[in-house]
């Protein structure tokens, strides 16, 4: 029996995948960022084997693609004993592409600082620590913010390819409905806007973020 769905059951059932593309992001995202800050202190570390570590970490998630990773998560735990589901799966695949980004994004706000900065701390007789806590992450807040907020935007439109293990986000939501109501351009269409939807105003807040503390200039 062939089931008719209206404009608005197309809409009702987008709106229920993007609410898990919604929550996928927001938990990739703070815990990336959770992650990333750990990348971050031991890439900036004077211990070299941390940061021999914390750079290949961030090169083998930057230089490889997140479909690949989002394969070796679900199809490799697997193997090890671990059954994950495509929700766990995408969800520690994106945490960790997420924190390797970010981990060097807020890298490069650190090392913006100028080096009199480091060198008065220490005159201070701070600890590397004190350092970071009191002058150094501070400071690099500020720089961090624009190009944090900017980056969300591809958190969020990287969720898509959690489709391709099975997860019900908005992408793969308007998979089914293209193949169960022969509409692909209005499924997409829609799909597309919701992307939009949650992109534009991230984007907005990003540029406005960087031109109220001047980062462009």
């Amino acid at each position: 029996m062939l089931v008719q769905f209206t404009t608005w059951d197309v809409i009702r059932n987008l709106l229920e995948g993007g609410k898990w593309t919604l929550a996928l992001s927001l938990i990739a995202f703070v815990l990336g960022g959770l992650v990333g800050l750990l990348i971050l202190f031991a890439r900036i570390a004077r211990n070299r084997a941390l940061q021999a570590f914390a750079k290949g970490y961030i090169e083998v998630f930057q230089g490889t693609p997140l479909l690949m990773q989002l394969f070796l998560v679900f199809f490799g735990l697997p193997l090890i004993g671990l059954d994950v589901s495509p929700w766990f799966a995408a969800a520690l695949g994106l945490t960790l592409f997420t924190s390797a980004y970010l981990a060097e994004i807020w890298r490069g706000c650190v090392e913006a600082l100028p080096k009199g900065q480091w060198e008065a701390s220490e005159s201070l007789a701070l600890n590397y620590l004190q350092q970071m806590r009191h002058v150094i992450l501070p400071q690099a807040l500020r720089i961090a913010i624009p190009p944090t907020v900017g980056f969300s935007v591809q958190v969020v439109k990287g969720t898509a390819v959690a489709s391709i293990i099975g997860f019900a986000e908005l992408t793969k939501t308007g998979s089914m409905l293209a193949n169960a109501t022969f509409q692909p351009l209005l499924v997409f269409g829609l799909v597309a806007a919701g992307y939009f939807a949650l992109c534009f105003p991230l984007s907005l807040f990003a540029k406005r973020l960087e031109k109220k503390f001047h980062v462009a200039r």
